[in-house]
This record gives C-alpha cells, structure tokens and sequence, in this order.
C-alpha cells in the first residue's frame, strides 16, 4: 500500500513536472513571439526616426535600439508618442501620436509594418515628401490625421482599404489631384478634412453614401463642379465646409435642406449662384451659417428669428440680399455675430437687434438702409443693450442727420465705430472719449463739423482713427498725437482744419499711415514728424500751406512706400537726404516752389516708380540717371526751368510716360508729322472724327512713326479758341489711367498766314465707345462683335473712375460737362479714357480769369440728351450735372438706344423707359446683342442700372456720388468674374 501510494505520489510529480515544462515553453513561445513582433515594430518604429531630418524639442531622442532587450526603462511601449496593446496582442503598437512636436522629414513607408496600428497622429509638424500609399495594407486603422504639415502629391487610393477609417485629416497641406472616389468605401468615416489644399476636380457625388459622416472639411481646396445634390442623404452630418473654393460653382441644393443634424455650414466665396434655398433657413440646429460673398440672391425670411433659434453667427456678406432686415432677428438670442454688408437691403435696420445680449459684432456696412429720425436712431439707441458688442459698422449707408446721442450708450467695451460715407451731420461728441476699448474710429465722408474733441486723445488704445472727408475746422488737438502712441492709421484729409501741426506728431512710434491732405495746415512741417521711422506705407500732406523747406530728417523714411509734398509752398532744395528712402515707389513734390537742382541721391530709389516735380522753380539738366530707374514709368517734370537734352532711354523712350513741357530743353515731344494736305487743314487725309469745334485726324510723333490723334480746331467756328484754352487749361493740371492724355499742343501759324491751333493725344486703336455701341456698316471691328458685360462693366467703371478724380482729387473740382460715348475712347486693352474737355469747367473757387468769364456766359453746354434737367432751368454747372451724364450714358451702354432714340417721344425719356421695366423687365430693354452671346445676366443688369437710375434722379442733390458708383459697379465686376 505503501509501495502503490509512492507509485501514485511519484506519477503526480512527474505530471507536474510535465505540466510545468509544457507551461514554460508555451510562455517561451509566446515571449518569443511578442519579441519578434515587437522587433518589427521596433525597426518600423526606428525606420521613422531615420526619416525624420529635424527634431529640435527632442521628442525622439529615447528612441534608441533595445537590442532585443526589453525591460521596464527600455521598452518601445514607453517610447514618447508610442501607445501599445495590453490585453489580446500586448506589446504591439497600435498608436503613433507625436502631434505639435515641430519634426522636420518625411513619412517612413515601413510604418506600414506597424500590423496593429489604429491611430496615426502626425498632425502640426513639418513633414514634406508624401504619404505613403502602403500605409493602405493597414486595415485596422481608425485615425490618421496629418493635417498641417507640408506633405505634397496626391492623397493615395490605398487609403480606401481601410474599411474602419473613422477619422482621415489632410487639411494644411499642399496635395494636388482628385479626391479618391473609391474613399466613399470607408463606410465608418466620421471625420474627412482635406480643407487648405491644391487639389483638382469635383466633389465625389459617391461621398453621399459616407451616412456615419459627421465632419465635412474642403476649406480652400480648390475644387470645382458643384455641391453634388447626393449630399442631402448625410444624414448624420454635423458640419460642412466648402467655402473659398473660389471656381467651385453652381447652385446650392435645395436637397441639403435635409440635413436636419446640420450645426455649421459655410459656403462662403465659393463662386455659387442662383437663389438661396429656403430650405436651409429651416434648418433649426445650425448654429453657424455663412454664404458670404457669392453670385446668390434671395431675402431673409421674415420669420428667419423662429426657424433659426439656435444660430450664433449669421453671415450674408455680398450676396445680393435685398428686401428688408426681419424684425424676428431679435428673436435669434445667441446671435454673436451679424455680417449682411454689401448687399441690396432697404429701410430701417429693425432696433430689435438690441435684444441680442450676446451680439459682439454687427456689419450693415454698403447697403441701402437709413435712419432719418430727427433726435435718435431707434438701431443706435437699442444697441445699448448689447452689452458684449466690440465691433460695429453702419458704413456707405443712408444714414442721416445728428450723430445720435444714444452713440455714447453703447458698451464701454465696444472697440470699433465704423460709420463712413453716410450723411451724418453735426459735431463729434466729447463723450467717445468715455470709450477707453476703442480701437478703430471711421467717420470719413460724412458731413460733420465743428472740431476734433480734446477726449479722443484719451482713447490710448485707438490704433485707427479715420474723419476724413467731411467739415471739420479747428486745430489738431495736441492731446491727440501726444497720448496716441498705439496709432496706425490717421486720416484727416479733405477737411478745413489749420493752424500749425503740432511737434508731438513725434510720439507715434507705431504710425504707418498719415494722411493730413486737403485742409489749410500751415507753417513749416516739424522734422519730428519725418522723422518717425513706423512710417512704412503712406505720408500725404498735400493740398496744404505748408512753407519752408523739406526738412533733411526726411532720410530717416527709409521704408515708406509713399510720399506726397504736392501743392504747397514749400521752398528751397530737394533735400540730398533722400538717398536713404531707398524703399520710396512714389514722390510727388509737384506744386510748390522748390528750386536748384534734380539731387543725385534720387538714384539710389531704385524702386520708384513714380515721380513728379512739375510746377516748380528747378534748374539745370535732367539727370540721365532717371533714365536708368529701372521701375520708373511715369516722370513729370513740366513747367519748371530745366534746359539742355533731355535723355533718351527707359521712361524717355516713349513720350505716353513723361512730361518736360514748359522747360527749355531740348529734344523731349519729338517732331509731329501731320499727314498731306490735298488743299489746306480742311482737307487733311486720314480723317477719324469730327466735333463741336474742329476735327480729328490720325498722325505720326517722331522717329519711331508713334501714332497720335490731332485735334485741329476750326476757328472760324464760334467759341472754338475759348474751347482750345479751356482745354489746355484742363489738361494742365490733370493726370490720370482713365483720362486720354494730351502729348502737346500746338499754337501757331499755318502756310496761309492763319492762325493754326492743335491738340496732340494719345491715338486709340479702339476709337470711341459710341462706334462699339452703335456700329454701322463699314466700321471694321466695332461692326463685326458686340461688346460683352464683362468689356461694359469695366468701361463704365473707367468712366466713373475719371469722374471721381476730376470732381475729388484735384487742386479743384473740375466738371466735364459733355460726358458721352463718343468722349470715351477706348485703347488697345479697351480700357476707357474720357477725352474732349473743351466744355470743362473749374468750380469751387477756381481763379482763372477765362474760366471765371466762361462760366457767368456758357449757356447751357453738353449734348441734347446728357445735359443735365437743371441746366435746362438756368442752374448752375456742379459735378451732379457730369453724374446725370453719366447715368444717361450708363443707360445707353446696357440698352444700346441712345436718349435721342425716336421711341423716347411724346414726354418719354430713356430713364423713364428703364424705369418702368425695372427690376422684373429688365432683360426685356437690355440691348439684345449682349443677350444673345450671355446668359444668366438679369441679376447683373438690375444692378446697373440700379446705379443708372439712382445717378439720374431729377433732383442733384438725391444723385449718387462717384465713389458709390465705383463701389457698386466694382462689386457687380467681381461678382460676374
């Protein structure tokens, strides 16, 4: 019994022993396993360090070999950014974070070996070259996101086997090519960002399958084709980005109404026409709705503030809303945000926006909307409820009256006020001062008096403050520049201030913009103020009184950009200082009374592209240096008393780019060669028009046989020799693109003993735009195409460009006064210069005696049809007269019917016409040329002549003024482009 119990005891160690020796090499086994995928993982692993060119935090410095020994210190699982199993396959990687850690190189297609991975965090750090595609035999991965990174090439096809992709983050990069259709197979994505790329192609329609996708990122990718209607079936969607592809087009689908999970969409500047859906405006969860700046059109629902209860930031910029603002917005209590600038919206702003508690930012800047209330504005005074609100911008509006009192109720945390071109009246009140957030002050353009308040120079924070453009008097407050210190922009140009500028201009050490032209500042300009080297971008102290010479310190501007001196009395030399603003592209110095030589140091601008130094009292030669500024291409150095030749080479080499008249020198406007007389002047060859006071012949400038028009008056015709002066007098003091510009004038005797005066012009290929409008049979090239919207749009934004500078920009405003197709000339870009300015008239205290005779016994002037109602009446010529030409003319460029047309009889007009089909009609009276080569054009029409009909409304004073006609016309130009 004994001997059988020690069988049995033996038989049951010996089993144990087996069993433990079977344990132990099975746990021998499996280490041996664990190590080998744990030494591929760590060659995977090494391989990407190796790849890796920069690592200045050190991030991988403990990623060392183990050697195959692995402990508590030396394991790959402990490695910075390396995540491993710990339950069914320990030790193998399965994460590969190392976001944010500034690494240079480039993607390791041996991580591919990392079998187990499912996170792959590269994202924040400065990887180029591209993404592997064998990181597509990864199955188990859940998570890549290599956003912002500097990876190029295309996105791999591989990736689509990875059937449990959740997460796929490329945004930030610089991949090109097409989205991958076949990534529509990865059925789990949740999250897909491929924003801020160079990509190509469409949207895949196929993505409308993606049902578990809740991120939708194409920021800035370039893409075209369209919103593909499929979209409507994500259902799970959460946000959607496509904005700034700026080609994408097409309408937005009604179908993505659907999306009813939808908290963020933003389509933004995305080349989108059509209307706005209603449908999205049903959308209850979104939170962020952004359709800025595309081709749409459409109103606010007015029910908008209980369809969309949850919205937070509301962005309609530029994409022609009209109607009005709904009352039901003050119903949007977690609005933030409100951006409906730059559309077509009328009436009063609703002052149910100051039940927006939250509101930080609300821009109605350049639409039509107005406040005409005597004591107050009911959207100003209710804004004082708004108690988060920074930013506010009622700019280019119609707003009118006092500044409303309720202005100084606003937030004491408000940082921005931005009211330009209103017709806001009134002083400034001393109580903005109370205002210490602000930042920015915009009241340019407006029609403010009184003086510049002491309080503003207590806003130490201000880095903008812009007032130009209105009445102010006075003297600059010295408390303004002194306490200013922060001030980046200051504008007080086009005003009546005076009186001395003050030497504490000197404490703005952070000013890059200056401008104090226009007013009646005098005595000499402090060296303080030129001595301020933040001044990198503009200095303007123009149109001023200014004596003295230029101070020397102006050599410490050696960053500006932009110098004006013009039009003063300033005195003495060209300072040699000059030399050290190495960085200056424009100097003017015209105007004043500057006398010796052209200074040497002027060389050393090498990027100066313009230069003026007319009317002054300079001597000696022209320098041949200025020959060799290599980026000069306009110089005007006319009626001063430089003599000897002048050079030959660069901007001298073609008379369009300077100027030398009224100096005796040499060479310059070479010799005009008119073409053979058949029998006297009335009988010259080559005739291309004629006008109220002679006719228009085509001729050759010199050697190089340069093309020219030459007007030879008629002088027997009456009035002809005051149109000659006129226009010489005109043309003295103007230069501009959009105006023809006269080469010479000639004043002499023909071969008969008479008395021969001619005009010489820049010849125009394209001729007149009334041939272009009005072909007939023989005309070449005008008769065989039309113009198209594109070549009209921009003409009549020329001919407003030339308008705003001849009544805006000069010494004194200058009226036209015969504004019409045949005066505007067309070059070989066909862009539009307005010539014939022998009916022009000087207003506003002009102190020629020719022009002081001519305007008391003028008449009415202009052409029938474009003059003006109340010149008809005995009224005086004003700069309104040119903006009714103007809008006449308007008229006839989008009709093709001139406002002589027999249809207009009977009491009808041209405007009347327009009128009565405006804005339902509007293609019905369109000229028909232009509608049979375009399509889609009723919105851009209806905004033409919107600004037509506004210019030629009966009454001067209700008439647009220039810059609002540039302003809207350069918003349809860059909406139909």
């Amino acid at each position: 019994m004994w001997g059988s119990s020690r069988r049995h005891g033996l038989f049951g160690i010996s089993n144990c022993r087996y069993l433990l020796i079977t344990s132990c090499l099975i746990h021998a086994v499996q280490v041996l396993h664990i190590c080998k995928a744990q030494s591929i993982d760590e060659q995977a692993l090494l391989a990407f360090k190796a790849g890796i060119s920069g690592d200045p935090g050190r991030v991988l410095a403990a990623w060392t070999p183990t050697n195959g020994i692995m402990n508590a210190t030396n394991n790959i699982c402990r490695w910075k950014g390396v995540s491993c199993s710990s339950r069914r396959h320990p030790g193998r990687v399965t994460a590969l974070e190392l976001m944010s850690s500034n690494l240079t190189g480039v993607i390791s297609p041996r991580l591919s070996n990392l079998s187990f991975l499912h996170t792959l965090n590269l994202s924040s750090n400065r990887l180029s070259g591209s993404i592997p595609s064998e990181l597509g035999i990864l199955w188990r991965l859940q998570v890549i996101s290599l956003g912002g990174n500097s990876l190029t090439g295309e996105i791999p096809t591989s990736l689509s086997n990875c059937a449990r992709l959740t997460h796929l983050e490329l945004h930030r990069n610089g991949f090109h090519g097409d989205i991958p259709v076949n990534l529509s197979n990865c059925k789990e994505l949740r999250v897909f960002n491929i924003s801020v790329n160079t990509l190509s192609g469409g949207i895949p329609p196929s993505f409308g399958s993606l049902l578990k996708l809740e991120f939708f990122g194409l920021h800035r990718s370039n893409l075209t084709g369209g919103i593909p209607p499929s979209l409507g079936n994500l259902s799970s969607l959460l946000a959607f980005d496509a904005s700034e592809n700026f080609n994408l087009g097409g309408n937005i689908p009604d179908v993505l109404g659907r999306l009813t999970k939808l908290n963020f969409l933003r389509l933004a500047s995305a080349g989108l026409g059509g209307k706005i859906p209603v449908s999205l405006f049903i959308i209850s969860s979104l939170r962020v709705l952004d359709l800025g700046n595309n081709d749409l059109s459409g109103v606010l629902p007015a029910d908008i503030g209980f369809t969309l209860p949850r919205i937070q930031f509301l962005s309609f910029y530029n994409c022609g809303l009209k109607g009005r603002i709904p009352m039901s917005i003050g119903n949007m209590t977690g609005l933030r945000l409100i951006q409906l600038h730059i559309n077509n919206l009328q009436g009063s702003a609703p002052p149910e926006i100051g039940r927006l508690k939250d509101l930080e930012v609300l821009n109605l800047e350049s639409n039509q909307l107005e406040d005409k209330w005597d004591r107050d504005w009911p959207l100003i005074q209710s804004l004082g409820n708004c108690s988060r609100l920074f930013a506010l911008s009622l700019s280019y509006n119609r707003f009118q009256g006092m500044l409303p009192p309720s202005l100084v109720n606003l937030t004491i945390g408000i940082q921005q006020i931005l009211m330009n071109g209103n017709k806001i009246s009134g002083s400034i009140p001393t109580e903005i001062g109370k205002f210490s957030n602000l930042r920015v002050i915009a009241l340019a353009d407006n029609a403010l008096t009184g003086t510049i308040p002491d309080t503003i120079g207590g806003l130490h924070n201000m880095t903008g403050l812009d007032v130009s453009g209105n009445k102010l008097s006075g003297e600059i407050p010295p408390m303004l520049v002194a306490n200013l210190t922060q001030l980046a922009f200051l504008d007080l140009s086009q005003n009546e201030l005076q009186g001395s500028i003050p030497e504490s201009f000197g404490n703005m050490r952070n000013i890059a913009v200056l401008d104090l032209s226009y007013n009646k500042f005098s005595g000499m300009i402090p060296k303080q103020l030129v001595s301020l080297s933040s001044l990198t971008l503009f200095l303007n102290l123009s149109h001023n009184i200014f004596s003295g010479p230029i101070p020397s310190e102006v050599g410490r501007l050696s960053s500006l950009g932009v110098l004006d001196l013009s039009n003063n009395r300033l005195s003495g030399e060209v300072p040699q200082a000059l030399l050290q603003c190495e960085a200056m592209e424009y100097l003017f110095l015209q105007g004043n009374q500057l006398v010796g030589r052209i200074p040497q140091s002027l060389n050393s601008m090498k990027g100066l592209q313009y230069l003026d130094m007319s009317q002054n009292n300079l001597s000696g030669s022209i320098p041949d240096y200025l020959s060799m500024l290599q980026y000069l291409h306009y110089l005007n150095l006319s009626y001063n008393q430089f003599d000897g030749p002048v050079p030959t080479r660069g901007v001298f080499n073609d008379s369009r780019n300077f100027f030398v008249a009224g100096n005796k020198v040499c060479g310059g406007v070479s010799e005009l060669k008119l073409p053979k007389c058949s029998g006297g002047t009335d009988n010259f060859a080559n005739l291309i028009g004629v006008g109220s006071f002679g006719s228009v012949y085509r001729g050759t400038l010199g050697n190089e046989e340069q093309e020219v028009a030459v007007k030879v008056l008629n002088l027997l015709q009456h009035g002809a020799e005051q149109s000659f002066l006129a226009e010489c007098e005109v043309l003295r003091s103007i230069r501009h693109r959009n105006l023809v510009k006269v080469i010479t004038a000639c004043s002499t005797m023909d071969h008969s003993g008479h008395d021969f005066k001619a005009l010489v012009y820049e010849f125009m290929p394209n001729r007149d735009l009334d041939r272009w409008l009005h072909p007939f049979t023989g005309e070449g090239e005008s008769s065989s195409r039309t113009l198209t919207m594109s070549e009209r749009v921009s003409i009549a934004l020329d001919v407003a460009e030339a308008l705003d500078y001849l009544h805006n920009h000069g010494q004194v405003p200058i009226v036209h006064c015969d504004l019409k197709p045949s005066n505007v000339l067309l070059d070989p870009d066909m862009v539009a210069h307005v010539g014939d300015f022998g009916l022009s008239r000087f207003v506003q205290g002009a102190n020629s005696d020719l022009f002081q005779h001519t305007a008391n016994t003028a008449g009415i002037k202009g052409t029938i049809g474009y003059i003006p109602p109340e010149y008809g009446m005995g009224g005086g010529i004003s700069v309104e007269g040119d903006v009714y030409s103007y809008g006449i003319l308007l008229l006839e460029m989008f009709t093709a019917k001139r406002p002589t047309d027999p249809l207009f009889q009977g009491g009808q007009s041209i405007r009347g016409y327009v009128a009565a089909a405006y804005p339902e009609r509007v293609i019905s009276i369109a000229d028909q040329a232009l509608l049979q080569r375009e399509e889609n054009l009723e919105e851009f029409l209806v905004s033409v002549f919107r600004v037509a009909l506004r210019c030629t409304e009966e009454s001067p004073r209700a008439r647009m003024l220039t810059r609002d006609v540039i302003r809207e016309l350069a918003v349809v130009r860059d909406s139909y482009e």
